[in-house]
């Protein structure tokens, strides 16, 4: 369904395509359903995209003795 690579950007680039393909009036119920399904795929790994992004900048604001700074991040 989505590539392995595949870049947040692209997954929400691709669900805005499905979003307005699935708006037309003209879409009939089979190819509806493809789209259904695979932007319901798109939007999971969107969704674990932007976990592991989180979790990245979670790491990167470790301190050495293992406590979390969040303050930079709140503002």
């Amino acid at each position: 369904m989505t590539a392995g690579n595949t870049s947040f950007r692209q997954e929400l680039e691709r669900l805005e395509d499905i979003v307005r393909a699935l708006e037309d009036k003209d879409v009939d119920l089979d190819e509806a359903l493809k789209l259904f399904e695979e932007g319901v795929g798109r939007l999971k790994s969107a969704r674990s995209l932007l976990k592991e992004s989180e979790l990245e900048v979670k790491r990167v604001l470790e301190d050495a003795d293992g406590t979390l700074r969040t303050d930079d991040i709140d503002d």
